[in-house]
């Protein structure tokens, strides 16, 4: 059986965009995130594991919200479920928020510190680094019907489509498999951000041939 580690943020985790302004945030079903999808594409000879938090950075500390920093819970999370064939790590879309005032280009480096450390870990088969998918984060949509939001992330739309540029040449960098969820969907209208339920879907599938052609 192969193991798949799924490290991302919101999306997933599977926040569904309905929520935003709910008292609290709603999850999509286990079946309806792209995990599950995912879990379900691939079939019983491939075990998922989904690892998606709320506000989760590459790298930098979120002054208003605790233990949120990618880097500092990868390396725990990559030992306690070692042996792990494949990461698949999309996270970067938190990195935009107004208050790190990190361009495009040093988002990437910051999934770049998180791909390395994946790639010279010995959390694969026999002690050696699993293989890496490096995926991109999706756009970030219109959310001028959220002014507070569009707030913490200034210039979001246009900064979020600078990003798979700067994917892109991380991943030749680095020579681990990439894929630009950017060309595969489209965050909700409801908050510019999160994917609905189709968009999972589509997701999933694009990572299903990923994971099979490594």
């Amino acid at each position: 059986m192969k193991t798949i580690l799924c490290f991302g943020d919101s999306n997933t985790w599977g926040f569904h965009p309905a929520s935003i302004t709910a008292p609290f945030p709603v999850r999509h079903p286990l079946d309806v995130r792209w995990t599950g999808v995912l879990a379900r594409e691939l079939g019983p000879d491939y075990r998922i594991i989904e690892e998606g938090q709320n506000g989760r950075t590459t790298v930098h500390e979120d002054p208003f919200n605790i233990a949120r920093k990618g880097l500092d819970y990868l390396p725990a999370c990559l030992e306690s479920h070692k042996p792990i064939d494949t990461v698949v790590l999309m996270l970067g879309s938190n990195d935009l928020k107004t208050v790190f005032n990190a361009p495009p280009g040093e988002i990437a480096a910051g999934a770049g510190v998180l791909a390395r450390l994946i790639l010279s870990h010995p959390s694969g088969p026999r002690n050696q680094p699993p293989k890496l998918l490096l995926v991109c984060p999706p756009p970030v949509g219109d959310m001028s019907h959220l002014p507070d939001l569009a707030a913490k992330i200034f210039d979001g739309p246009a900064r979020s489509r600078q990003l798979p540029h700067h994917y892109e040449a991380l991943a030749a960098t680095l020579g681990c498999a990439y894929l630009n969820s950017q060309e595969i969907v489209t965050p909700s209208p409801d908050d510019g951000i999160h994917l609905d339920a189709p968009d999972h879907q589509k997701l999933a599938l694009a990572i299903a041939e990923k994971i099979r052609s490594l």
